[in-house]
């Protein structure tokens, strides 16, 4: 499966994307369907949790942000900016306590795909059940990613995980609001391109800091794509060139800036005193 591939689909794309999937797993399109609903309960639930609680994680870097911003003020009067952001970090502070989340790509991604489509759906007033084929069409894109590339950021850099996510959100918003097979694959272009060289530099080695925040900033961009796909904008670079590219600038990227904690924000004097209260120094 190529992002080409999905462009030139018949729209909407996730019904090729399911169809090809099917046809190469032998499974039913009713099984798929129904583990999506359930992929989309959990991402929910874990939305819930995160907003409603403040308690931090075990390293005490994260655990309130979501929450926070929930409760706060709505100063830009912007209810879809902060819808999405606190989704996000909503996901990725109940992974910090170890709570039950919906890797999407990666744990450390998990909160990109919940916090934008979701986040999108609930500022509309759409179903859960209308979610359920853009989720199909999110993990066609990130398949036709991980062919080419690596997903994860110890191979790739947070490039590899971060822009996966969210080029399978900005797919998936696009398909909610009604947008061509073409625009669906241009909005994950979009997003995908604008997240290259971008490093993973987790302060101790934790997907925390600056993870949680990177989601929440991450599920915004992911809707940006869509709303740039949705006015007819698209990627200069074919969509699955920008995938190459992004594959190799992660194989120049250094094993420093490589979810190593060896740079970065993980090297610096606070991320140093973090990793050495964990270890007991």
């Amino acid at each position: 499966m190529t992002l080409d591939e999905i462009l030139n689909a018949p729209s909407p794309a996730s019904q090729w994307v399911l169809d090809s999937d099917c046809a190469e797993n032998g499974l039913s399109p009713a099984i798929v369907k129904e583990a999506m609903r359930s992929r989309i309960a959990e991402m929910r639930d874990s939305v819930e949790r995160g907003l409603a609680s403040a308690a931090p994680s075990i390293t005490g870097m994260v655990g309130w942000n979501a929450k926070g911003l929930w409760d706060a003020p709505d100063v830009l009067q912007a209810p879809l900016l902060r819808r999405v952001q606190a989704y996000a970090m909503a996901v990725n502070e109940e992974n910090a306590r170890m709570g039950r989340i919906v890797a999407a790509p990666t744990a450390g991604s998990a909160g990109t795909i919940p916090g934008a489509l979701l986040g999108v759906a609930d500022h509309l007033k759409i179903s859960d059940d209308d979610l359920v084929m853009p989720m199909v069409l999110a993990a066609g894109v990130g398949k036709a990613i991980s062919k080419q590339m690596f997903i994860s950021g110890a191979a790739g850099g947070c490039q590899a995980e971060i822009g996966s996510s969210a080029a399978m959100a900005a797919a998936a918003v696009t398909e909610l609001l009604g947008g061509s097979s073409r625009a669906c694959v241009h909005a994950a272009a979009m997003a995908l391109m604008n997240t290259i060289g971008l490093v993973c530099d987790p302060v101790g080695g934790y997907v925390e800091v600056p993870c949680v925040s990177r989601n929440a900033f991450f599920a915004v961009h992911a809707v940006s794509s869509a709303q740039l796909a949705l006015s007819n904008l698209e990627s200069f670079i074919p969509p699955d060139e920008v995938i190459s590219a992004m594959a190799q600038v992660g194989r120049m990227m250094p094993l420093e800036l490589r979810e190593t904690a060896e740079g970065g924000l993980a090297q610096t004097p606070t991320g140093l005193a973090v990793t050495a209260r964990m270890e007991g120094k």
